[in-house]
């Protein structure tokens, strides 16, 4: 039995940074050939990047827009499937009731979909001489936070810029979430400044995991992602962490760790519930 508790307490999770082309159907394929690789390597929980079937950008969206279910979910669903493991799909542009949504579908072994999370922060930004997007001028944001179980632990959902607004985090966590992921696609202004930092952010406050998935960097396009792809511990060291480039990076997540930071810095029975307090509207999905 303790044996089977400690094996339980551990498990393998893979990111996959994608290279993004304009051909959906060469995304599917490569995405399916890259978790299966991943679940070679004892991976339980599989990680895609943000719009990882289409290129990243507003005069995008509507074009590789999908339904969910759709031709790339379906993809997503057979792959979690084959390879018994939960696959956390990125994100793509989903059509729905005429409206688009930036949507990341999480599949579970069996291959159902078990959440849906559409991303509930635009990125709409204006960095003078550097950077200007808006995603609301095609996007509506999701209204829900999303959780879902695993036989490890419980996972929040964010997408991208969802991770700049502590407060989810922070939800998430009292919720009982352990890993928070990310699936996201900072740009070359953004994310030498600020991608690690918020995921090592993340990780302190709220004691979890955190894990981000960016699509590969590719110079050609017309939005140019940063990459580096990371997986932060809860004491919020960097356990993993890709460069620019299509690759896997794997991290053992290790939840008697995190149960250990929680016992020697008890932050979360030291709160002052008494003067403050960060409270949901709506329940979530999970």
């Amino acid at each position: 039995m303790r044996a089977a508790s400690e094996v339980m307490s551990k498990f393998r999770l893979a990111v996959v940074q994608l290279r993004v082309s304009s051909v959906k159907a060469d995304n599917l394929s490569r995405v399916q050939r890259l978790v299966k690789e991943a679940a070679g390597q004892g991976s339980k929980v599989v990680l895609l990047p943000e719009c990882f079937n289409s290129p990243y950008g507003t005069s995008f969206f509507s074009t590789y827009a999908e339904k969910i279910p759709g031709e790339s979910t379906q993809a997503l669903s057979e792959v979690a499937k084959e390879n018994k493991l939960y696959l956390v799909g990125g994100s793509i542009p989903e059509e729905d009731a005429g409206k688009l949504y930036n949507s990341c579908a999480v599949f579970g072994p069996d291959g159902e979909m078990i959440l849906k999370h559409r991303k509930i922060h635009l990125f709409d930004i204006d960095v003078p001489g550097k950077i200007h997007f808006q995603e609301s001028e095609t996007l509506s944001p999701g209204n829900s936070l999303s959780m879902f179980d695993t036989p490890f632990c419980k996972v929040g959902v964010g997408i991208c810029y969802d991770m700049r607004f502590a407060e989810l985090a922070q939800l998430y966590s009292r919720k009982g979430c352990h890993l928070l992921v990310y699936p996201g696609a900072f740009n070359m202004t953004t994310g030498p400044a600020h991608w690690e930092l918020l995921q090592r952010g993340r990780a302190v406050d709220n004691q979890v995991y955190v894990a981000t998935a960016s699509p590969a960097r590719d110079e050609a396009a017309s939005y140019v992602a940063w990459g580096h792809s990371t997986v932060v511990n809860p004491w919020g060291e960097v356990i993993a962490k890709s460069g620019p480039e299509e690759t896997i990076i794997y991290a053992d997540i290790d939840l008697q760790y995190l149960a250990d930071i929680r016992q020697q810095i008890p932050i979360t029975s030291q709160r002052r519930d008494d003067l403050y307090t960060v409270t949901s509207v709506q329940q979530g999905s999970s």
